[in-house]
């Protein structure tokens, strides 16, 4: 098997535009990645874009990348659309690792772009519902609802998920039910989600490309307006538009080059959720990262910095659990401690994550990779984690069950 190798990432400062066409948000993205490679675009031989709801919002339902990257200079070369809800950058990415792996190509291309902003909220919102099994949507939610009626817990302000796709996307309920079941099972409190919330619009704060670069205290992210019991609107991740972009190569390829800032890819690992999967059971996240520290000969202590799939404060709670940077049921003490902050043990989502960062579905994976590539290079700037020299970026998709349906976790080591 080949080694692979990041050594192009752009991406650009993600957030709502309204003025601006997919076609142009991925142009940007791989220009930047060209720039940053050092390399034109007729060194790429095989491209992976990723997009969940272009043919939703605009009808364009096929050949979405030959679309999108035909206009940005890149044709005649294979191109592969990806769909995996949230999850589809870091699919995008796997699928490129895996043919430079295989020996196919020797320079590739993953990329992500979407526009989730709409002015008609209630489209946006409703959206959301195409990441779940349509068919069987109202039996799942039944099921969650089951569960919490069972919690003997001090929720306020419940609307018994009426608001899903109205007031919120559907998966702030998901993540909500989950987060009351581990505060009920765990003792985690409201608070210690405001923790991690204000900790990541303080890393966002540092980071110019972030959608929200606003830093919240604690008592404001608490007080903030409420979404759904324990999630207020600051323990959330926005609704946004961007594109992200990576470019993979082979050592070979990377012999050739000679101003690269490589950084390789020493894990990847594409996973897929259990419907029949109970809350108690071992999760994607549990069995995926497994298979990932496997892969890399590393475990969670080598971890330096992650970026974790915080499409709320408790994805990101859960997820230092599932990967076992803190063990499991202490993802609230974890983040009260400090452990996870700039500084600290372990910071996560240094980027600010989907939280503050922003969260454009088929983007969000790549802008993970983006980030971890700029800690690896030592190029962070003020959020720069100091001495880095392993990551890991997990990103979820979509909900199957109690758990993601789709799931890659990569982990990257510094050259």
């Amino acid at each position: 098997m080949e080694d692979v190798y990041v050594i192009g990432v752009g991406m650009d400062r993600f957030g709502k535009c309204l003025d601006r066409s997919i076609k142009e948000l991925a142009a940007k993205a791989l220009h930047l990645a060209l720039e940053d490679a050092g390399i034109a675009a007729p060194a790429i031989e095989a491209a992976w874009f990723s997009n969940s709801a272009w043919g939703y919002f605009s009808e364009q339902h096929c050949i979405r990348g030959q679309v999108a990257l035909n206009s940005a200079g890149l044709s005649r070369i294979p191109i592969q659309n990806l769909e995996n809800a949230c999850a589809g950058a870091s699919s995008a990415v796997h699928a490129a690792w895996t043919a430079i792996a295989a020996g196919l190509y020797d320079c590739v291309l993953a990329i992500g772009a979407e526009k989730m902003y709409d002015e008609d909220k209630l489209k946006t919102f409703q959206s959301f519902w195409i990441g779940m099994d349509r068919e069987t949507a109202d039996e799942q939610f039944a099921r969650w609802r089951r569960v919490i009626a069972e919690l003997e817990d001090e929720a306020t302000g419940d609307d018994a998920g009426s608001g899903a796709g109205e007031t919120r996307s559907v998966f702030m309920d998901v993540y909500a039910g989950m987060a009351r079941w581990h505060m009920v099972h765990y003792g985690t409190t409201q608070r210690q989600l405001a923790i991690i919330a204000s900790k990541n619009h303080y890393h966002s704060s540092l980071n110019p490309l972030a959608q929200y670069q606003k830093d919240f205290s604690v008592e404001e992210v608490m007080n903030d307006a409420p979404v759904v019991y324990p999630l207020t609107r600051t323990m959330c991740a926005p609704i946004g538009d961007g594109a992200a972009a990576a470019i993979l190569c082979s050592r070979d390829y990377l012999n050739k080059l000679n101003h690269a800032r490589p950084v390789k890819i020493v894990a990847s690992v594409l996973a897929t959720g259990d419907p029949l999967r109970e809350l108690s059971g071992s999760s994607i996240g549990e069995r995926a990262s497994h298979i990932a520290y496997e892969k890399a000969g590393l475990g969670p202590k080598d971890i330096d910095v992650a970026e974790v799939h915080d499409a709320t404060a408790f994805g990101e709670l859960a997820q230092t659990e599932d990967l076992g940077l803190c063990p499991k049921g202490e993802g609230g003490p974890f983040a009260e401690s400090g452990a996870s902050r700039l500084g600290g043990k372990l910071p996560v989502n240094t980027s600010g994550g989907l939280e503050s960062r922003g969260h454009p579905v088929g983007a969000s994976g790549i802008a993970q990779i983006h980030e971890l590539t700029t800690q690896l290079r030592g190029e962070a700037g003020p959020r720069q984690v100091q001495g880095a020299r392993v990551a890991l970026a997990e990103n979820g998709g979509g909900n199957i069950g109690f758990e993601e349906a789709a799931m890659g976790i990569h982990i990257l080591s510094k050259m």
